[in-house]
């Protein structure tokens, strides 16, 4: 533990000398609440009553006249000003609570509880007029709160890397940040009632995974003492999922806890919520109308309109979106048709584009260097990019009429992917041959290569139904909804550095 400053002496003074008075700084007792500051200020203004309220909050502010006080709380919905008098609260001859616990022991950041009926003051502010009050917790670290002087803000809470380790103190002395995840919720919600409302059932599946599948990545490695075996943290949940289609269900969805042991940048954390949906008799088309349906009706939900603005672009995700494929996209924006090419004739592409091109990189991953290096960022407004090549695509089934190619969309917003999705491969043979590429190429080096999966080949010989399927990153989603650039905005706690050393409150 770091050395205590001064002003964490001081509180821990003040809780030791509130129980000298008899007064438990945290009671076990439960506080009976009956209104939030914002029903207060909603409807007391419109209906009056309020005459008898009960409301507790954190202490952010205290203006001191004296005998009296007027003090902002804070709650869950917002801040409540209070107005605290001497002689209410302290009606008889002892004035302790007043004049030693309110004005000397209790500290800015500390939660009452108060009693008593609301009011509005000559300035036309809705206020609590205080006439029982009640200590519920005394805080031994001081709220990093910002300081105004002459219309400039000082010493705000900002510092990424304070915000992020102490997401509970960038709850508190920055509120705007609730509403980032208060989106996020709805956002899930929105989707969730979209998924129900056709009809799809909500499932789990295994995180922990004796083989790891259903994406390109590496995974963490784990072991069960008990049974004395490796286990990984799974990738993905896709087949799973795929499992449960064979095994009848038509519809199925899972907002998944995925982890990838990779790096930690603006747009990937390896702890991360995926969307995996499934349903059976159908195929990539219909898949791309029901998306922009869904994330078009989420829009609304969230932000009620379907414009966004995502940093300095205006994002329209009104239906339908744009569409094309990606060898158009790579001609499109580099001059050069790809179509046909095999994986010497890529490398060349590369090294003329100045790109990366080791031995390590198959057809698939030369072909994904191509369009994340030179097209993926000029997709600005929502775009669907289809029919990928097969060696990009090992659970995705072969293009109808486009050969060397596959039935595969990703949807891409503000330059980033957003969403996968294919009509899936159901051929039990044809898919234990692209596994069977997958472990040459990890035998080449390419550690993200999907691993062959036994059990998930017999489910696929006892039939799989045509099946349609969407894989979608929450997070990503939840930063273009609420304009964050970075993806630890959007996470409660993004992974971090361990500390080097125990970091003092800021003061």
């Amino acid at each position: 533990m770091a050395e205590l400053n001064e002003l964490q002496i001081q509180r821990r003074s003040s809780l030791e000398q509130l129980r000298g008075l008899g007064i438990d700084p945290y009671p076990a007792d439960k506080f009976e609440i009956s209104a939030d500051s914002k029903e207060i200020k909603e409807k007391f203004p419109v209906s009056g009553g309020f005459e008898n309220v009960s409301f507790a909050g954190r202490i952010m502010g205290v203006r001191d006249m004296g005998k009296a006080c007027f003090a902002v709380l804070q709650d869950g919905s917002g801040k409540l000003q209070i107005y605290v008098r001497r002689d209410d609260i302290c009606p008889g001859e002892d004035k302790t609570l007043y004049d030693v616990v309110f004005k000397k022991l209790l500290d800015i950041g500390d939660i009452i509880g108060v009693k008593g009926y609301v009011f509005t003051t000559k300035t036309g502010e809705t206020s609590l007029h205080v006439n029982d009050l009640q200590v519920l917790t005394k805080t031994l670290n001081p709220l990093p709160l910002p300081k105004e002087k002459d219309g400039e803000i000082y010493d705000a809470f900002t510092d990424p890397e304070l915000r992020y380790r102490m997401r509970y103190v960038d709850l508190i002395v920055n509120p705007a940040v609730k509403e980032t995840f208060i989106k996020r919720s709805k956002l899930v919600q929105s989707l969730r009632d979209t998924f129900n409302k056709s009809g799809y059932l909500e499932v789990e599946t295994p995180i922990l995974q004796a083989i790891h599948g259903g994406a390109a990545a590496r995974p963490f490695n784990t072991h069960h003492n008990a049974l004395d075996m490796p286990l990984f943290l799974r990738i993905a949940n896709e087949l799973y999922l795929k499992r449960l289609i064979v095994g009848g269900f038509e519809g199925v969805y899972e907002f998944a806890k995925n982890f990838r042991n990779e790096g930690v940048d603006r747009t990937h954390n390896p702890e991360f919520t995926g969307l995996e949906i499934y349903v059976a008799y159908k195929d990539y088309n219909w898949m791309m109308d029901y998306t922009e349906h869904m994330i078009e009706q989420a829009a609304l939900d969230v932000n009620n309109t379907t414009e966004a603005m995502v940093g300095e672009n205006a994002i329209s995700f009104k239906s339908p979106y744009k569409r094309i494929t990606m060898y158009d996209a790579i001609k499109e924006h580099t001059g050069i048709d790809i179509s046909g090419m095999d994986e010497s004739g890529l490398r060349e592409v590369c090294k003329q584009l100045k790109l990366k091109h080791d031995d390590s990189l198959g057809k698939g991953k030369l072909v994904d260097e191509i369009f994340s290096e030179k097209c993926e960022h000029h997709y600005i407004q929502p775009t669907f990019i289809t029919d990928f090549p097969v060696e990009m695509s090992p659970l995705t089934k072969k293009h109808r009429s486009k050969p060397g190619l596959v039935e595969r969309f990703e949807l891409y917003v503000n330059g980033k992917e957003i969403a996968n999705a294919y009509s899936e491969l159901n051929d039990p043979l044809e898919q234990r041959e692209r596994f069977e590429d997958q472990m040459k190429l990890a035998g080449k080096g390419d550690d993200e290569a999907m691993p062959l999966d036994e059990d998930f080949l017999r489910a696929l010989e006892y039939g799989m139904p045509p099946t349609a399927g969407l894989g979608i990153g929450i997070d990503r989603l939840t930063m273009m909804l609420t304009n964050q650039a970075s993806i630890q905005e959007v996470l409660f706690f993004p992974q971090m550095r361990p500390e080097k050393v125990v970091q003092q409150q800021p003061a």
